[in-house]
């Protein structure tokens, strides 16, 4: 499905980019921030502990750095469609969907938000996490698939339940 294209409003795609670009811009402050670090210590103990952290760092930034090229590609794919014009059945932020593991048969329901916004104990989901990203822009009948560690996860969008364009709700 990595071909397709998807929808997505003006609006959130503007933020998606926001976002995308203040994630890059905090990552490379980061490492500016531990260079400088590094260089203000003389002792071993303490260059061991900043090498550490740098280590703990650059896993926990390699991790987001696939999130963020993961929204980035599938932002490079997207049609963009006026707020008042996209249809209903389109999973756009702030969206509450059910969906299908179509290995497993079992029913999922999520609401796609900002990282801000998310709760997993709530079943909002960050547009950052790799359901959330997959998920953007498809219409219900979609069938996702991407990769996980232990192979293919394929969900089937069954059913929107909340769109806040289809509830004119702009303003979220």
């Amino acid at each position: 499905m990595k071909d397709k294209q998807i929808y997505i409003t003006k609006p959130d795609f503007d933020r998606l980019t926001e976002i995308i670009k203040n994630m890059s811009s905090r990552q490379d402050i980061d490492r500016r921030s531990l260079d400088e670090l590094e260089h203000s210590f003389s002792s071993r103990d303490e260059l061991g502990l900043i090498k550490e952290v740098r280590k703990i760092k650059n896993s926990r930034n390699d991790a987001e750095w696939a999130r963020i090229e993961e929204l980035e590609a599938e932002l490079n794919r997207v049609i963009i469609v006026d707020t008042d014009k996209i249809p209903p059945d389109i999973v756009t932020m702030n969206s509450k969907v059910y969906l299908r593991d179509m290995d497993t048969g079992k029913d999922e329901f999520y609401q796609l938000v900002y990282p801000e916004d998310a709760d997993i104990e709530q079943n909002k989901i960050s547009i950052l996490a790799p359901i959330g990203t997959a998920i953007l822009g498809y219409k219900v009948g979609d069938v996702i698939e991407w990769k996980v560690p232990a192979g293919v996860r394929r969900l089937k969008i069954k059913k929107i339940l909340y769109q806040p364009e289809a509830a004119k709700e702009y303003h979220l």
